[in-house]
């Protein structure tokens, strides 16, 4: 087969949010760029993904010019509730912190993005196929790849991103005696399930209860986002909608006579839980972005945040390393987005273990958890704290 050569800037492995945002804010440079996803766009549309943005996050999408959609159609929390002991008890990030966290579905953060690209005429390739990548140790890295239409193509690169999710190809190019893997897999997971029903709650519920975790959320006004605790290895297809109702309803039972809004439950799945972080996050001229670097459990809503934080830095680092043809510029890329990546891989840690229950579990284990969220929502300071890193850390 023939291959066809190029050449761009930068080389961008993944069209997930990351990606595309990093290619939006380098094309806003006038640095041009070229991303390669191995999902067509049908597909990452029609995959439900939640998501929570957190105030930079949102506004990095309005005044970067990719949309404003999310102030129209996301919904704006000003706190949560935590509830424990059959009781809610809500934590008003507004008037603890001035900040807010807006409701808007990872999926739509992509549609977004992709649309952005489309309309600017950014080099955007879904679809492709027989995806590799070489060179890292050279000053010339190169994407090879089959495109959608069976070309074959290898794009050299002054600069390779690697924003291919947590099953990336590019963290194992750098060279295992260089990078060090931090990782933690929990005992537990998320039952997640997609509800057709209106809110349960104006926001967000994190609930602690001794048959374990549960969460309420939602993704329109016609749909809920509903989660409990499970095993890892927990089958979705041995939970009938009565049994999953019952169980969730018991979680969130308390005083107050909270009930859950029911409805159709039309889709199921199971959650793993796992922390990690790879140092470095950069090789000469590869850069990880992302899931391909970090990820965390979804109980602090940091995953997504995490990669468009990164992905503001590392743009702003290409900028200068281009402009300058510096290329040593790079390196203060992984040390100052790590920095941030592990006061979330913190904060989500503190938020899992407060809230969910351990299979060991003791009587004594259950109740320090209550007296840990008491001292949390009866405490100006404890409170300020969740609020402070739920809404997200200023910026870089």
């Amino acid at each position: 087969m023939t291959v066809k050569k190029s050449r761009t800037t930068v080389g961008i492995v993944g069209g997930g949010p990351a990606g595309l945002m990093l290619s939006h804010l380098l094309a806003r440079e006038g640095i041009d760029s070229t991303v390669i996803e191995i999902r067509d766009r049908v597909t990452i549309e029609s995959t439900h993904r939640a998501g929570i943005l957190e105030r930079d996050s949102v506004r990095m999408l309005v005044e970067s010019g990719v949309s404003d959609r999310v102030l129209r159609d996301g919904h704006e929390h000003r706190g949560v509730d935590l509830r424990f002991g059959g009781r809610s008890h809500r934590v008003d990030f507004d008037a603890l912190v001035g900040a807010s966290v807006w409701l808007y579905p990872q999926t739509d953060v992509f549609k977004d993005l992709a649309d952005a690209r489309e309309r600017d005429a950014g080099d955007v390739r879904y679809g492709v196929t027989d995806t590799s990548v070489s060179g890292v140790d050279t000053d010339r890295p190169i994407m090879q790849f089959t495109d959608a239409e069976g070309q074959r193509h290898e794009v050299e690169c002054d600069y390779l991103v690697g924003a291919d999710g947590s099953r990336t190809i590019c963290r194992a190019k750098i060279p295992e005696d260089r990078r060090t893997a931090y990782y933690r897999e929990y005992p537990f997971a998320w039952f997640g399930m997609l509800v057709e029903s209106p809110p349960s709650a104006p926001e967000l519920i994190y609930a602690h209860s001794e048959r374990g975790f549960a969460l309420v959320s939602q993704r329109t006004e016609s749909v809920q986002r509903l989660y409990f605790q499970c095993d890892p290895g927990e089958d979705v297809g041995a939970w009938s909608d009565d049994r999953i109702w019952t169980e969730m309803q018991m979680r969130l039972a308390g005083e107050d006579g909270f009930e859950l809004q029911t409805g159709r439950i039309f889709d199921k799945v199971v959650l793993p839980f796992r922390s990690f972080v790879c140092e470095p996050m950069q090789h000469r001229a590869l850069l990880l972005a992302g899931d391909a670097a970090h990820t965390v459990p979804p109980t602090g809503a940091k995953g997504l945040n995490l990669a468009l934080a990164d992905v503001k830095v590392l743009a702003e680092v290409l900028v200068h390393a281009v402009a300058t043809t510096d290329r040593s510029a790079v390196q203060r890329y992984g040390p100052t987005v790590l920095e941030r990546v592990w006061k979330a891989q913190h904060f989500s840690y503190w938020m899992t273990t407060m809230l969910h229950r351990n299979q060991d579990a003791s009587p004594f284990d259950l109740r320090r958890q209550v007296g840990e969220l008491s001292s949390v929502v009866s405490s100006e300071a404890g409170s300020t704290y969740l609020a402070e890193a739920y809404t997200g850390w200023p910026a870089v």
